[in-house]
């Protein structure tokens, strides 16, 4: 595995856990919170955000505005269903969702959600870097690569392992901060 590919596959595993901990509830609203909900209207599963568009009203509100009249019901109902556990106002074209806040016991669970899901990124890039390795390990055993090359190249996987390791930590140092204010 060339440390482009192996770069690319961290970088790809960043952002995957940068959209989990944006659809989980934190004290602030976030329109990732209900863009992706899905609603059946027109005879078909359609993701909120393709039927309006989705804004944030602090301190904690989120609004969206639909484009079509007769789609009100079945989104309010779709959001109702989810895992939010939040009611939706309807008036109109719109709909209003109060966040209300977060208990102490609600952010303890949020917490531990979001730990989950940091550890099991964090398995993901240890198995990459295994892979990576074993790869070097194949190179220099079939003697495409010299004893040197090779050390050198899993120093280079190691850093990139460590810098995306890090950068998980910041993600989850964040979302908890998010989380408890």
């Amino acid at each position: 595995m060339e440390l482009k590919n192996l770069e690319q596959k961290l970088k790809f595993l960043l952002e995957s856990l940068k959209t989990e901990f944006q659809t989980i509830r934190s004290g602030r609203p976030s329109p990732r919170m209900v863009e992706d909900i899905k609603v059946e209207v027109y005879g078909q599963l359609m993701p909120v955000k393709a039927l309006g568009s989705i804004s944030v009203i602090p301190p904690r509100e989120i609004q969206i505005s639909l484009w079509d009249k007769e789609a009100v019901n079945a989104v309010a109902k779709a959001i109702e269903n989810s895992s939010l556990n939040v009611a939706a106002n309807t008036d109109g074209n719109l709909i209003r969702i109060n966040l209300p806040q977060l208990t102490d016991e609600r952010k303890k669970e949020m917490e531990k959600v979001v730990k989950k899901m940091a550890e099991e990124t964090r398995i993901k890039v240890r198995t990459a870097r295994e892979d990576a390795n074993k790869e070097i390990k194949n190179l220099e055993t079939g003697k495409k690569l010299s004893e040197d090359a090779a050390f050198k190249q899993k120093e280079a996987v190691q850093k990139l392992v460590d810098k995306i390791n890090e950068e998980i930590e910041k993600l989850l140092e964040n979302k908890l901060k998010e989380i408890f204010e």
